[in-house]
């Protein structure tokens, strides 16, 4: 096998696909002192514990919910994953009871990570709005029969409304949160109340109670991809034992045990099939709407349903690692990738709210204190302007595009690990290819045989299956598999080795046979072989040389054939402004052939460190992609500005990646960018949203045109437009 050319090792669709990158290697002695030598670490207690948090409406509850577990002694490390509703906490196991206590104090709820998640509202929900809308329409009633009884009844409308609301400003002070918007409510509603502005402080609290109530109805959707997914595991399985059918837990599955699931059922774990053959629908998983027929011994992942039979499957995945629990760590690891705008964003909102309390402390002081201002109107506008300043709106801004722009992508197959790659993936301008299995289908054939005089093609076959013999490259397999076809009887073969840049060789029947690319082998080429090597490369094919001990055998031509969608998918990136190009260890002409007909440039005879690189090269000029799916590829991802493997890739490129196609369609890559580039611009929209309406009310406000009610429902309505804006991309999911 040509060295040159090396391949991924496969793995049917992303069954095996893991999400934690894989750890960089540590100096041994840091700082110059060996680690040997030092004294006895003590042993870390700290385990990683995990609830679910009901009662988040938008990414800042996220982080009300940190701030307060972090005040409990013993917390490592916290993380809520918003898009998940869980919380992620290294601490040791004793302080469960406290950070409980920590989230309850807070206003949250702490449920088992595992409870089922209620997807219907109740009743209760909206009882404080009901409460507080019927409260204001007697008030109203009153003040048009009696104005004190009037004002009696919008006084005693504001401390019902106000009373949840301070008791949870509270709350969130005593945790931490001292800057949120329950306070800013509190203060401004207590303030109106003050200087006699009763309906208006009544008005201001209904209104901020419908604003948080779209906010949650918002996450709701926001979150609907998720739970979906989650709803894809069978609390249940049917496992056979001893001829005998039992309905088991999903958790007592075990790797080796023997499952059956119905016409219709979903998998409730990554399996191999036993069964002849089925047809299986994954479009909840990959995106791709019709049904993968799969062979006896290929592997299925979790959630994905039997179409038209009973199938028997043999479970792979241990409880908790299948396909679905891979996706969804990824999901809750994307939230730690933030992108760098909603990092910002965020640091900036906690700078914004108190700068904006502080200068509406200067608008109700300055103007009476030093102009001889009524001190009733300017506190009047200083209460606006806190409401103006609630940073809700620019707080959801970002992070709610992006949760809408990675559930687009999940929806069509494409797996992308945080709004960080998704940002990158916007600014991409090259796309790097890898040839084997990513442009081409990665099932190389053998189109020809050719013997030298007095060897027969059966015999030169069978010596270059036996040297392949246990290998998992690609072009090894379609070597072993013609040999199987053609019924070639197998050799002895021993102390088999890879030649590091040169090839692999073996000892087969007592005598030393070598498999190499033309370009590597060191004996001397007759000039009537080169002629044929180089007509079979120019025809896109891949020349394997098989030598005996200096002694050239013949040669085995392969082919592999370029995936349908790789030209169309070439050519919509470019109509995006996008440039292609093939990165291969396989030969120049060969690699011009394939490139040729996907309308691509292309760089061939790369080894891996070869392909790092022409990517450090490329990435100097524009910001580049990697696409591919072998271990070779996995450096040349790590050095692009985003990696993308494809599905059916090995786990070592699926670990590197930072994007995942998860059915393998090329054409999807045009689509991932557009969706990137798209989700940037919504960001870009839901920042002017938000910053907009608080300038133009900012202005308004301290003209004396608005008031309070109208302040709030700026806030209340730049939240429901910048959260409407960002669902649009879930349309571009479907």
């Amino acid at each position: 096998m040509p060295s040159s050319s090396p391949g991924p090792v496969k793995t049917p669709q992303f069954a095996k696909m893991k999400l934690n990158p894989l750890p960089e290697a540590k100096p041994c002695c840091p700082g110059g002192t060996c680690a040997a030598d030092a004294p006895e670490a003590t042993p870390d207690i700290a385990a990683r514990l995990s609830w679910r948090v009901e009662g988040m409406d938008c990414a800042a509850c996220a982080r009300k919910v940190e701030n307060a577990v972090r005040q409990v002694p013993g917390v490592r490390q916290v993380q809520v994953a918003f898009a998940t509703e869980k919380l992620l906490v290294d601490a040791p196991d004793e302080a469960r009871e406290a950070i409980a206590r920590a989230v309850n104090a807070a206003g949250y709820t702490l449920r088992d990570a595992r409870a089922p998640v209620a997807d219907t509202a109740s009743w209760r929900d909206y009882l404080p709005i009901i409460t507080l809308l019927s409260l204001m329409l007697i008030s109203w009633g009153l003040e048009h029969v009696n104005h004190p009884y009037g004002k009696l009844a919008f006084v005693a409308t504001t401390l019902v409304g106000l009373w949840p609301v301070a008791r949870q400003a509270f709350r969130l002070m005593r945790s931490g949160s001292w800057f949120a918007i329950e306070t800013l409510m509190s203060v401004a509603a207590t303030g109106a109340l003050i200087i006699g502005a009763t309906a208006e402080a009544a008005m201001v609290l209904l209104l901020f109670l419908i604003g948080e109530q779209l906010e949650g109805w918002a996450a709701k959707r926001a979150r609907k991809g998720v739970s979906a997914l989650v709803a894809l595991r069978p609390e249940t399985a049917v496992r056979l034992h001893n001829g005998q059918r039992e309905s088991v837990a999903l958790e007592t599955l075990r790797p080796g045990d023997v499952i059956e699931v119905a016409a219709g059922g979903r998998l409730p774990a990554d399996g191999r099939l036993l069964s002849p053959f089925a047809s299986f629908d994954e479009s909840a998983l990959t995106g791709e709407s019709l049904p993968v027929e799969r062979q006896q011994g290929e592997k299925v992942a979790a959630g994905a349903t039997s179409v038209d039979r009973l199938v028997q499957l043999e479970v792979v995945s241990e409880p908790g690692d299948s396909a679905i629990d891979r996706i969804l760590r990824l999901i809750e690891e994307a939230e730690e990738c933030r992108a760098p705008i909603e990092r910002f964003i965020d640091r900036f909102s906690r700078l914004y709210t108190p700068a904006i309390m502080l200068l509406a402390l200067l608008v109700m002081v300055i103007p009476p204190l030093f102009f001889a201002a009524a001190w009733q109107e300017w506190i009047y506008k200083g209460l606006a302007l806190l409401l103006i300043g609630c940073p809700c709106a620019l707080v959801i801004s970002t992070p709610a595009a992006i949760t809408s722009g990675l559930a687009a992508a999940s929806r069509r197959g494409v797996l992308i690990k945080g709004g960080a790659a998704l940002e990158m993936l916007g600014r991409v301008r090259q796309i790097a290819f890898d040839k084997t299995g990513t442009l081409t289908a990665g099932k190389p054939h053998v189109t020809a045989i050719t013997a030298e005089r007095g060897l027969e093609e059966a015999a030169l076959l069978a010596f270059a299956a036996a040297v392949e013999q246990g290998s998992t490259h690609p072009l090894a397999q379609a070597i072993i598999h013609e040999a199987a076809q053609r019924n070639v009887a197998p050799l002895r073969t021993r102390a088999q080795r890879t030649l590091a840049g040169v090839g692999v060789e073996a000892e087969v029947e007592g005598r030393v046979v070598r498999l190499s690319a033309p370009d590597k082998t060191q004996m001397e080429i007759p000039d009537r072989w080169r002629q044929r090597i180089r007509e079979q490369e120019a025809q896109g094919q891949t020349v394997v040389l098989v030598e005996c001990e200096g002694e050239l055998l013949g040669t085995l031509a392969l082919r592999d054939t370029l995936r349908p969608d790789a030209r169309e998918a070439v050519e919509r990136l470019r109509a995006l402004g996008i440039q292609s190009v093939m990165l291969t260890g396989d030969n120049p002409r060969a690699a011009a052939a394939i490139a040729g007909e996907a309308g691509m440039d292309y760089r061939a005879n790369l080894l891996p460190g070869d392909k790092v690189a022409a990517i450090n090269e490329l990435n100097r000029r524009a910001p580049l992609a990697m696409v591919g799916d072998g271990i070779n590829d996995a450096p040349a991802m790590k050095a692009s500005a985003i990696g993308i493997a494809m599905g059916n890739g090995t786990d070592v490129a699926l670990e590197t990646a930072d994007a995942a196609l998860t059915h393998s369609r090329l054409t999807e890559l045009p689509s991932m960018i557009k969706l990137a580039r798209a989700t940037h611009r919504n960001i870009r929209q839901n920042v002017a949203i938000a910053l907009g309406l608080k300038g133009i009310f900012l202005v308004t406000t301290l003209l004396g045109m608005t008031g309070l009610w109208l302040a709030v429902l700026a806030d209340t309505g730049a939240t429901v437009l910048v959260t409407a804006n960002a669902l649009r991309l879930l349309r571009k999911g479907r």
